[in-house]
């Protein structure tokens, strides 16, 4: 395999930035999942007890298969990304505007994602978010859990 330089590691992780970004609002959640690599891991540090840290493409594509029934995004409303020492790994700040579907409601979300990708795809994306903003969407905090079928309450 051919070594890649700190500029060409930095554009790849930018690349499965733009492809991550460009299928959430395509809503192709497969295409989404498609950006992890085959043990790439997805964690969510402030979410509620119980949320699950998923492990493998997989894992994150079923955690994202219903995504589009429960939010239909619209519009990346902003976003700053942040290059790190490590060419590998961009610090991404964006939001989100749409609505929850099941309530109808307005939906804008800030997120804070910090992202690492390798040769395979994304290796680490540790999603910062708020759980009540969504949850607030979604009509409570236990509507949120079942949406994302945390604790199997779906």
């Amino acid at each position: 395999m051919e070594q890649l330089d700190d500029q060409q590691r930095r554009r790849r992780a930018h690349a499965a930035i733009d492809r991550l970004q460009r299928s959430l609002l395509d809503q192709d959640m497969s295409a989404f999942a498609d950006e992890w690599a085959p043990g790439g891991t997805m964690s969510f540090p402030f979410a509620p007890p119980g949320w699950p840290q998923l492990d493998g493409r997989e894992a994150v594509r079923a955690y994202v298969s219903d995504y589009t029934q429960t939010f239909d995004v619209a519009a990346i409303s902003r976003q700053i990304r942040h290059d790190t020492a490590d060419p590998d790994t961009v610090i991404l700040e964006w939001a989100v505007s749409g609505r929850a579907l099941k309530t109808d409601t307005a939906y804008e979300m800030d997120y804070v994602a910090v992202i690492t990708v390798g040769a395979d795809g994304i290796t680490v994306y540790r999603d910062y978010w708020n759980p009540l903003a969504a949850g607030a969407a979604l009509g409570g905090l236990g509507e949120m859990m079942a949406a994302f079928n945390v604790a199997g309450e779906k």
